[in-house]
């Protein structure tokens, strides 16, 4: 489907049995026609049963599978690199989204052809899905809920796979050197905060942001 569809939808997923579904439906039930966006999901080597969550999908869903985990950041790599849709937009497998999540930033880019990224609000949401904070998405920004043109992501070499923590932020500060992100004041991604989201890592955070650091100067917000 890929090779004719607008959008591809990134979702990277390790060990994600008890949130991907979530996910997956949220994205299955959008208001942009579904033959023009495709949703391609990386099992980075899980050893639960995302793969069995994965499967009840079908054909909704095309699934690269990692023999093995490479991590997060080449899982992105590689589903970006399948993909021939011009806008690719990143959602976390443990996240979900608005119905008229990719409907907006498509029509957002596909009006503003000067434009090159937009990024929209988002609600943080706890494990019972109840609503913490509104953030906004440039005062707070996050990995995810954002909408790139695939060509200026390979324009900037993708994301560095060295940087297991801060992937994100690496990528945007190497994108905002060429492009420009702009804002959507909608809150269309739901952030879901729990105890085993990878930011709880204090020590690899912090060892990825002296990296950080390192290769960007102190200027890294």
């Amino acid at each position: 489907m890929s090779g004719s569809t607008l959008i591809s939808v990134i979702v990277a997923a390790h060990n994600e049995e008890r949130y991907i579904g979530r996910c997956l439906r949220s994205l299955l039930a959008q208001t942009f026609p579904r033959t023009k966006f495709d949703i391609i999901v990386v099992d980075d080597g899980s050893t639960d049963r995302t793969a069995a969550v994965l499967q009840t999908f079908g054909n909704d869903v095309r699934v690269l599978r990692n023999d093995e985990n490479i991590g997060l950041p080449a899982s992105l790599n590689r589903a970006i690199s399948s993909t021939h849709s011009k806008f690719v937009v990143r959602v976390d497998a443990d996240d979900y989204v608005n119905a008229s999540f990719l409907e907006i930033l498509y029509l957002f880019l596909a009006e503003n052809a000067q434009m090159d990224a937009v990024a929209c609000d988002y609600l943080l949401v706890d494990d019972r899905e109840e609503v913490l904070a509104r953030c906004d998405a440039m005062k707070e920004p996050i990995a995810c809920g954002i909408m790139f043109r695939t060509e200026q992501l390979i324009d900037i070499g993708l994301y560095d796979e060295s940087f297991l923590r801060h992937e994100d932020r690496d990528l945007r500060l190497r994108f905002l050197d060429r492009y420009a992100i702009h804002h959507v004041a909608l809150p269309l991604y739901r952030y879901r905060r729990h105890d085993e989201n990878i930011t709880n890592d204090i020590a690899e955070m912090y060892r990825h942001e002296q990296r950080l650091r390192e290769k960007h100067g102190e200027s890294t917000t």
